[in-house]
Formats: C-alpha cells, structure tokens, sequence
C-alpha cells in the first residue's frame, strides 16, 4: 500500500532530517515492499513548490537521499507510491504540482473516463495516466469556483467522487508553503495525526518517530523547540496523542499550526470497490 507523510511547523522553517532512508524502518526500507517510486514535497523560503520525484524504489535513489538530507521548509510531503494506475514514470509519482499546491494520494477510484469528463478544461492539468492526478485536478476545479477555498474544493471534490464513480480510498495529504489538509474517506485505509508540543511529551526531544510496523522513521532536531502537526498512513510511536481521522475527517493545519477539522461526508461511497473487484495489479498496491 501507498504510504503518505505530511507534517507542517508553521510559522517555522525546520529542515527535513525526518531520516527518511538511513533507519532500518525508513521510507527506504519500506519502499523495498513498495517499489513504484518515491518523491518529497517542500518549497522555498519564498514560497514556491519543490518536487523531486523518482520511479524507482527510494532506497535506489542516491537523489531522494540527499532530498532527505538537505531540505528545508514549513512544510513537507513525502510518498512512497505502489502503483495502481499509470506508469512507473515521473509524470505518474507522487507528490503531483498544480497552481501552488502539493497532493499526495493513497486509494484507487474508477470511471476515468466519468472524471475526465467532469474535469472539463481543468483536464489539461493532467500530465500522466493516474486516478490520482486526476483527483488533484478535480479539487483544483472545485477550489477555483470556491473562489480559493481549499477546504471547500476538497469537499466538494470528494462528495462528487463519492456519488459518482467507483471508489476505493480517497485519503490524501494537500500541502500548500504554510497550510496543510488531509483526509481520510471512507474507513477502508488508516491516516492518522498527531499535533505534537514543543518538545514532544517529555518537553525536550527531538522528533523522532519510528513506526512499531517498521514502516516509516522521521527525526527533526529543531523540534525539540517547536511544535508541529504529524499526519501519517500509520501511528509512528507510543505518543499517546496520536488518534486516527475518522472516515469522513477533514483536517487543516493552518498558517499559525492551529488545527481544526470536520466531517464532510458519512456513509459509504455509492459504488463501493471492494479488493475483489480491482485488477491484480491494483489490488496488489492496496494490500
């Protein structure tokens, strides 16, 4: 299964030594079960987008390394994709650019062609062959006739979807230079979120997360001094502030770290996927 990480300390620019590669249960190591690609989300001091996205498994990836090493920013979005659409090609890895913002996604949705259609224009957005992409595009859609409202864009997307074609997952991790967004929909895939003190909760660590799953370990020096909002495909220690979205949950992170969320759908998808129903290649990225 795809893995998302995001994680802001707004106001603050912390540089990403959340060790991606380097633990034995690094982004790296997982990418060996998930080996379709990797990429990592940042931008700059002035606010624009850097994407470095590779088709091959992280821990091939000399690149991603020295991402992992050297980056900077508010905040951060990471993926190690296990392809159920599209090619093992840049234009197909995650993290996906459109107008400003990062989007990383972890689920399968149907009906391409019902989603292109409602895309209308907004389909030019869409460089490579993945639902994902597309489902990016359609909230870049619906967030430009909410007169910029991201949260209203996502929710209006994921209603849609949610009515209109087959779906799998919708969970996704948005990222903008000082806001965050995630969602989880509907119960089928984990995301969880931990608004993490100064410190953590002894008030004087570092971050450093390591998943009991053996999945994903992140470190960040500075953050013995700041805050941060963590979101995450699984709980990455014993932190007892860790807590699952519930199926439905949309949570922001704004420009301050001020947390907020609401539920902006309930029930099941009309046309529910089950992992019976998908292809084996699509059912094998989901497992």
């Amino acid at each position: 299964m795809c893995r998302l990480f995001g994680m802001s300390a707004a106001p603050r620019r912390v540089r990403a030594t959340f060790w991606l590669l380097e633990a034995p249960d690094s982004l790296a190591r997982q990418s060996r079960r998930e080996p379709d690609g990797t990429g990592l989300g940042t931008f700059t001091a002035a606010g624009a987008p850097e994407v470095d996205k590779h088709p091959v498994a992280a821990y091939q990836d000399r690149a991603f390394v020295e991402d992992a090493r050297q980056r900077a920013s508010t905040t951060f979005l990471a993926h190690v994709r296990y392809a159920s659409a599209g090619a093992a090609e840049p234009r197909d890895t995650h993290p996906f650019q459109q107008r400003g913002r990062l989007f990383a996604h972890n689920g399968v949705i149907g009906d391409l062609a019902a989603l292109d259609a409602e895309l209308g224009e907004h389909r030019d957005l869409v460089a490579g062959d993945t639902d994902s992409e597309r489902f990016f595009a359609l909230i870049t859609r619906r967030v430009e006739s909410r007169g910029g409202d991201v949260a209203a864009g996502i929710a209006d997307a994921v209603r849609w979807l949610a009515d209109a074609v087959p779906v799998l997952a919708l969970n996704l991790v948005l990222t903008t230079a000082t806001e965050l967004w995630a969602l989880r929909y509907p119960e089928t895939h984990g995301l969880h979120v931990l608004a993490r003190t100064r410190g953590g909760p002894h008030g004087d660590r570092h971050l450093d997360h390591a998943s009991p799953a053996g999945r994903i370990r992140t470190r960040c020096g500075e953050l013995a001094r700041h805050p941060a909002v963590v979101v995450a495909s699984e709980r990455m220690d014993e932190d007892p502030g860790w807590r699952a979205l519930r199926p439905g949950e949309l949570l922001h992170v704004d420009e301050r770290l001020r947390v907020r969320s609401r539920d902006v759908l309930s029930g099941a998808p009309r046309h529910r996927l089950t992992p019976e129903q998908l292809d084996p290649r699509a059912a094998a990225s989901q497992a």
